[in-house]
């Protein structure tokens, strides 16, 4: 009977009115939801990506230049979120815990527990159950949302967080000119003047978590890496080199040796040479020709061909690849000859070599017989064309073959080995590398396995 009764107290007590804590209580809630607010603010204009909001603005989406606004003076906002988490803080060190300490007081006295332990229960349970609710109702919840959905609250909570600005301007200027001070002794700009840009590498690694979210294709993820790798690249690491060049002897060939040549080997355009590969005057267009032809308005004699040689650049061989697309693109051609130190010619690049550097190998219906630079025969085991470039190979490999001398697998072989020959074997960094084409002293295809 006694326990009933010391029950129907507790009941009758908790429904009493207590209409002005009741009220506290709801003031306390407001405060922790405004804490929530403010943190939510501050993470997301933090989070937010400005090249999107840039989007948005260009899309006239609600509330997209006050977005705008508020991310391109971020020092000013950042000091009213801070602002007004530290006055809601304050507020509710002033009104929560007191006011749950009041609620529970009685209820503990009327339980028939000591006064001293009964102010000591209410007091801690107080403090921990204001501070549980405002950290994670207040700040972790609304910072797990924001990182997350920070365009959309920036966007939705922009204008307010102006509105609050301005109410609240003399005292954030106060406070932004303060903190200025102190971060310009460590030599520290404000946040809104702070550039924004990315490196390289940091590029590097958004893509590929753009290519593991599946934002961007695989193809995208290759071409962008490959752009980061072209402006590194010489003309000279991608030129078909000068003994593998084919050209219109102009001066010493019949016509129908031009003509076997065109035959056999069926590119659009051609160097011209007089006398030899060191003395290119010229590129000509087959194309042109064959309208030519086609209209009946010459007929094939080295007389005639003479209107159809272009003028053709001539670059040192070092030139980044970049710059020589840049030059031809502004002088209109489609080929350039390159010269080595000493003026003569070391190879000729197009501009399918320099395209092919970004997007892949190119191959046409005259390229059916192409063998791919790098072949994987099985684990381990590669045939490689001795053009390939060493960088390429301790990619592929992940050994450490000098480049400093040469830029070529071949040549690197031919470093380690002047007398080079059919089956001639170099192990290095645990690999067999074995030559299996030569022509004289010029290596063709090398293979390369793991070495027992």
């Amino acid at each position: 009977m006694l326990e009933d009764d010391r029950k129907r107290e507790v009941y009758a007590f908790l429904s009493e009115g207590r209409p002005l804590e009741y009220t506290k209580l709801i003031a306390v809630a407001v405060l922790i939801m405004v804490t929530a607010f403010f943190v939510a603010i501050e993470f997301s204009i933090v989070k937010v990506r400005r090249s999107r909001i840039d989007q948005y603005v260009a899309k006239e989406i609600k509330g997209a230049k006050a977005a705008k606004h508020v991310i391109t003076h971020l020092d000013e906002y950042l000091s009213a979120c801070q602002l007004g988490i530290t006055v809601t803080a304050l507020g509710l060190g002033w009104l929560g815990e007191p006011t749950v300490q009041t609620l529970l007081h009685p209820l503990f006295l009327k339980l028939g527990l000591h006064e001293s332990l009964t102010h000591f229960l209410s007091l801690v349970i107080a403090f921990l159950l204001v501070t549980y609710l405002n950290v994670v109702i207040g700040e972790l919840a609304p910072k797990s949302f924001a990182i997350q959905k920070a365009e959309s609250i920036t966007l939705m909570f922009a204008k307010p967080m102006i509105w609050f600005y301005k109410i609240m301007f003399p005292f954030i200027w106060v406070l932004n000119q303060s903190a200025r001070l102190i971060t310009g002794m460590f030599g520290l700009k404000p946040a809104s003047e702070t550039e924004l840009a990315y490196t390289e590498e940091e590029l590097r690694v958004l893509l590929a978590e753009s290519y593991k979210s599946g934002e961007i294709k695989k193809s995208e993820l290759k071409y962008m890496n490959n752009i980061f790798t072209f402006d590194k690249r010489m003309a000279k690491e991608i030129m078909v080199p000068r003994n593998e060049m084919v050209s219109l002897p102009i001066d010493d060939e019949s016509v129908e040796s031009l003509q076997e040549i065109i035959k056999q080997t069926k590119y659009t355009r051609y160097p011209v040479v007089k006398e030899d590969k060191d003395h290119v005057i010229g590129v000509m267009n087959i194309k042109e020709v064959l309208f030519s032809l086609l209209s009946e308005r010459f007929s094939f004699t080295k007389e005639q061909l003479d209107p159809f040689i272009q003028p053709v650049i001539h670059v040192i061989e070092t030139i980044p690849i970049y710059q020589l697309l840049i030059k031809m693109q502004k002088e209109r051609t489609h080929m350039a000859i390159l010269i080595d130190e000493y003026g003569g010619t070391s190879g000729l690049v197009t501009v399918e070599d320099i395209v092919e550097e970004i997007v892949g190998e190119i191959r046409d219906e005259f390229d059916a017989d192409e063998i791919p630079h790098i072949r994987e025969l099985d684990k381990n085991h590669y045939m490689l064309n001795a053009k390939v470039l060493v960088s390429q190979v301790n990619d592929l490999l992940g050994t450490d073959l000098s480049d400093e001398e040469v830029d070529t697998i071949g040549g690197w072989f031919l470093t380690q080995d002047i007398d080079a020959a059919p089956e001639s074997v170099i192990e290095y960094d645990g690999y067999a590398f074995k030559v299996k084409d030569i022509d004289s002293h010029h290596i063709l295809f090398i293979e390369v396995k793991k070495a027992e």
